[in-house]
């Protein structure tokens, strides 16, 4: 199985990628639509079909990829029933099981609370629960239909009572943070622990907080699935078809042509002759099952998914002014990345080509 947990800096949100690398089959959960590029590569790299694009809510503070995912791969998009998405393939209810492949499954729970439609999203050992509860804290209650009683039996009945090493991946942090587990939100949440339901209610009740600046335009939005009415009322009208999967937008080789214009690429042969390796930074962005295939000495290993968030702790990395080499496998995800850090002002990050296929070739 390969599962990825992604982060999207402007709205702290995290994705999360679930396949079963034997069938290819895929699950993203709370795709951000502006890393659509992000999820077609990772996809494409490792030879992935996306059969669903999971949401626990609909979102306030960001737009959606799912419709995007949906017209250009022809996956199923799933919001609850109570959320108001008519134009979603499936209206999520209590209890159901989305297969990824014959042996591995996802099962929804619902949560309401946050919102009124909220869900997270049980697999294995660990909980996905968006908004719902985050690490030492849980979402707001004051608009979509939110209710803090609710929210407060959502977490405490549903989620605070499985197994204790249950893990919980939050639909956002702000604050570095990336898992936490039952036992540990049980026992030291600020809004929960110790907590009766009505206290917790005069807590959510006196937050105070401002509007998310998107929820005027998120909201209305995320209803059809992140794409415009027509678009995503053609798709309803089409649930019960076998679509051919939509080529509306970019494809993953148009995104990755579009990033190779505006970076600097270096072939293998130059990498050798001109760069002292152990003196620059370079960074291997591949999955874990890739590297353990083998590596490149003084690489640092970040994956993708975690390179603008993780970016910063590296002690090679001085300034933004440092010469940073990236690579993948085959020169795409790096070419990606690279863009990626050019945009939050690294002004020297080059892309191997070819990336580890290429240096093999050469050793």
């Amino acid at each position: 199985m390969l599962f990825k947990q992604l982060f999207d800096e402007k709205s702290c949100t995290y994705t999360y990628l679930i396949a079963d690398l034997n069938s290819k089959d895929a699950v993203l959960i709370d795709p951000v639509e502006t890393n659509l590029d992000i999820y077609l590569i990772l996809l494409n790299e490792h030879n992935l079909t996306l059969k669903y694009s999971l949401e626990t809510h609909v979102h306030a503070d960001h737009i959606t990829a799912s419709g995007m995912l949906r017209q250009q791969l022809g996956c199923k998009t799933a919001v609850s029933s109570l959320c108001g998405a008519e134009t979603a393939d499936i209206q999520i209810q209590d209890g159901d099981i989305f297969k990824i492949s014959q042996d591995e499954y996802i099962k929804a729970v619902a949560t309401p609370g946050h919102t009124i439609g909220s869900v997270s999203f049980l697999w294995r050992d660990r909980i996905f629960t968006g908004d719902t509860l985050l690490i030492d804290g849980c979402g707001r209650t004051d608009f979509q239909g939110g209710d803090a009683g609710n929210l407060y039996d959502s977490i405490t009945q549903r989620i605070l009572t499985l197994q204790d090493d249950t893990l919980i991946y939050p639909g956002h942090d702000y604050n570095g943070r990336w898992v936490s587990n039952v036992r540990q939100e049980r026992s030291s949440n600020s809004r929960l622990a110790n907590k009766t339901r009505e206290q917790f209610i005069d807590i959510m009740n006196n937050l105070n907080l401002p509007q998310p600046k998107l929820i005027d335009l998120a909201v209305s939005a995320n209803r059809y699935c992140g794409t415009d009415p027509e678009t995503a009322n053609q798709a309803a009208m089409k649930r019960t078809e076998k679509v051919e999967p939509m080529r509306k937008h970019l494809t993953v080789q148009d995104l990755t042509d579009e990033a190779k214009r505006h970076i600097t690429e270096i072939d293998v042969a130059k990498v050798k002759s001109t760069l002292d390796l152990a003196t620059i930074c370079l960074i291997d962005i591949r999955e874990q099952n890739e590297v353990d295939e083998g590596y490149i000495n003084h690489a640092h290993f970040m994956p993708r998914g975690v390179l603008e968030f993780k970016i910063d702790s590296l002690e090679a990395i001085k300034d933004k002014s440092e010469t940073i080499l990236l690579y993948c496998r085959a020169g795409n995800r790096s070419a990606m990345a690279a863009k990626v850090l050019q945009d939050m002002g690294y002004a020297n990050v080059l892309s191997m080509a070819g990336g580890y296929e290429a240096w093999k070739l050469h050793a």
